[in-house]
């Protein structure tokens, strides 16, 4: 058995049923249910990352509505507007940079998935020449 064929063996059984949902149709996995890709991971993670802009335009909304609320001296209902605005503005700035770390994330995912096929076969090819073994059953010829 080849390198190519044992490696697609073991990806095809690690691989049981799990799928990514928006993987292309060329994968790094072999024939089985597993597909992945780096574009797929990139287009996710730009996907998420793309929600900071909404996030960033929402704030600076937020911030105009509220721009005639003054100074919340003497109202009630004005300090509790503003506690409720802070409040959501913390939020919202918490949620932007999860969506940028997440997007972070998916993204070095893709690239690691695309990259660990040859870097295993790398390290295989690394021992096979370290510890070469005799060519045919029954070692070398007379001549080699």
């Amino acid at each position: 058995m080849t390198f190519a064929q044992e490696w697609t063996q073991l990806k095809q059984n690690a691989a049981g049923r799990m799928k990514l949902d928006s993987a292309e149709k060329v994968s790094t996995g072999g024939p089985g249910d597993l597909k992945s890709s780096k574009t797929a991971w990139r287009k996710a993670g730009e996907g998420v990352g793309s929600l900071r802009e909404g996030i960033r335009k929402a704030l600076t909304e937020l911030d105009e509505a509220q721009r005639g609320l003054g100074e919340d001296a003497g109202c009630q209902t004005a300090a509790a507007q503003r506690a409720v605005l802070d409040s959501w503005k913390r939020y919202a700035k918490d949620v932007s940079k999860r969506c940028g770390e997440l997007r972070k994330a998916m993204e070095q995912t893709g690239h690691d998935h695309a990259n660990i096929d040859q870097a295993v076969k790398d390290e295989v090819d690394k021992l096979k020449a370290k510890y070469e073994d005799t060519p045919t059953v029954g070692g070398r010829t007379a001549h080699g």
